[in-house]
């Protein structure tokens, strides 16, 4: 595991005790390159990497500075293309091997919450789809997948997104309100579990998926109302 929560890392590692961590921004240019130096040291190798870095934040779209569309850009599309890039090839002479890039149901539909959220999922399931041609051929898959809201700390802590736009309302909404409404747009009726997505992920990860590759896999409650 990879993030730049040391403490948080450490709490998730005395919950699986057989996983390892590495505490690390993986916007930092040089962070790739040490994230697979280290697995191949401490691990062998890579065969699966799953890309789950991302955040948001509701901000109009005339109200986004050039900072905002570069940290959603460095975070959502430099990060994984960098990881890639060092892992893919290493997958592919070892014969094969895993890429999960964690997109959004944005990328495929874009909100006016964070225009440039929306605009670097886009850019980021495009980079997947790249990938995935240029790397089917080393049985190396790479899909991702496309969540619509879900019930994890981005949205239901403190703080977060749901409080975030219910400040925004001015009052008018609670963050249980906020909630509700999004909810609503679910045709499901309800936010996606973490767990939920994670089993997609797994999948996808796993020898039961190794025909397909270039995908992205909506996992949002049917949100985007195409076929894709």
């Amino acid at each position: 595991m990879v993030a730049r929560d040391l403490e948080g890392l450490q709490a998730a590692c005395e919950a699986c005790p057989d996983t390892d961590f590495l505490a690390a921004d993986v916007t930092d240019p040089d962070a790739a390159a040490l994230i697979v130096a280290t697995c191949e040291e401490q691990l062998g190798g890579v065969d699966v990497l799953v890309n789950n870095a991302g955040t948001s934040f509701p901000k109009a779209l005339d109200e986004l500075t050039d900072a905002d569309w570069r940290g959603q850009y460095e975070l959502h599309v430099m990060a994984s293309m960098r990881l890639m890039r060092e892992a893919a090839p290493r997958m592919a002479a070892g014969g094969g091997g895993r890429i999960v890039n964690v997109a959004s149901s944005a990328g495929k539909r874009p909100s006016l919450t964070n225009a440039a959220y929306s605009v670097t999922k886009a850019a980021q399931l495009s980079l997947s789809r790249t990938f995935a041609d240029a790397y089917a051929k080393d049985n190396v898959l790479v899909n991702a997948v496309t969540p619509g809201p879900v019930s994890s700390e981005l949205w239901v802590a403190d703080g977060g997104m749901a409080d975030q736009l219910a400040a925004q309302s001015g009052g008018a909404k609670t963050r249980e309100d906020v909630l509700a409404e999004k909810s609503k747009g679910v045709p499901l009726g309800r936010f996606a579990t973490p767990e939920e997505i994670a089993s997609v992920i797994v999948f996808l990860a796993s020898a039961r998926a190794s025909n397909v590759t270039g995908a992205a896999w909506s996992v949002d409650g049917g949100t985007v109302q195409t076929i894709v």
